[in-house]
């Protein structure tokens, strides 16, 4: 894959303060069209939290904006892609940007210990520390580490039930989590801390750090990682994994799961076709058709007059941006 034909996936958080939000969010979304970004970006008085992909160059625009706007603590994750894995660019403004229901905890008061991916085996193979997986119940079942708890969540919101049931008579234990990329940890373990758990511990960067930096020879993880982009899971090397995903339901899916008579495309897959209501299908049917529809017309018409009428569509959609960013 030359350099000309790649993508750059790139995940970034950081815990900080910002106050006018609506302002960030126009200048986003009018670098976004600028350099052909694609992806989505969560903002909150708290922080910002998303996973963008484009060329190199244009993934450098934003990283230099963000550091000029005083993001200087950004925890990055970045992975080649031979495809963008978004359609669409999106920034929003968010009460949290994860959302645990407890917007006052705060990760930069109060968090647990990072531990470094290379350091991550000898701590959780010590049978004196209990491991936990802080992710939900479908992201657990594509991939884990060796011994690990599943909290069988179905949102990060039922976290802090899970720990008072669970945890409960646990405080001088030392505790292990680890997440995705390592935000939800950045929450779990400052919830945890706030709670009166001392021995905290979670893995800097995240599972994808992990797979990036560890030889998979080495490695204690078992299975794939689910990511959120079109690319479905990631596999040690962060290259893209085997899953596929229900375009209903949004579940992981395999080509097992794809030969049952359950699974239709952009309709049904095993996991929702006993969820779903006939209205449901209907509704998801007429949307795949939809779809099919416009990417047949983007084939066969997006010709030299449909290119000058999107860049033309593009400009006035940037020039109504920067007049709002100039009032603000």
């Amino acid at each position: 894959m030359t350099e000309k034909n790649q993508y750059v996936v790139c995940a970034l958080y950081q815990f900080v303060k910002i106050s006018d939000l609506d302002v960030l969010k126009t200048q986003l979304r009018i670098l976004f069209e600028d350099h052909m970004i694609r992806g989505t970006i969560l903002i909150a008085h708290e922080g910002i939290n998303g996973t963008v992909s484009g060329k190199r160059e244009s993934i450098d625009s934003l990283l230099n904006f963000l550091k000029d706007k005083g993001f200087l603590l950004l925890s990055i994750k970045e992975s080649i892609s031979s495809e963008i894995p978004f359609l669409r660019s999106k920034v929003k403004i968010k009460p949290e940007i994860v959302t645990m229901g407890l917007p006052d905890i705060d990760p930069n008061k109060s968090a647990g210990t990072y531990v470094k991916p290379e350091d991550w085996n000898d701590l959780i193979s010590d049978p004196d520390v209990t491991v936990i997986d802080t992710r939900n119940i479908y992201e657990v079942n594509v991939g884990t580490f060796q011994g690990a708890i599943n909290p069988n969540t179905e949102s990060f919101r039922e976290f802090p039930r899970f720990v008072e049931k669970n945890l409960v008579g646990k405080k001088n234990r030392k505790i292990a989590m680890f997440c995705t990329g390592g935000i939800r940890c950045e929450k779990s373990t400052s919830f945890l801390k706030e709670n009166g758990f001392e021995n905290i511990y979670h893995i800097e960067g995240g599972i994808l750090k992990y797979l990036e930096t560890v030889p998979e020879d080495e490695s204690l993880w078992q299975g794939e990682c689910f990511v959120f982009d079109d690319r479905v899971t990631v596999d040690h090397g962060l290259v893209q994994g085997s899953y596929d995903q229900c375009h209903a339901c949004r579940m992981p899916i395999t080509d097992e799961d794809k030969s049952t008579g359950d699974f239709t495309q952009g309709i049904s897959c095993p996991h929702c076709i006993r969820q779903k209501t006939d209205r449901d299908r209907e509704r998801f049917r007429e949307r795949q058709k939809q779809i099919e529809l416009l990417e047949k017309r983007q084939e066969k018409h997006l010709g030299k007059t449909g290119r000058k009428d999107q860049e033309a569509r593009k400009a006035e959609k940037i020039k109504r941006m920067r007049e709002k960013d100039r009032q603000t």
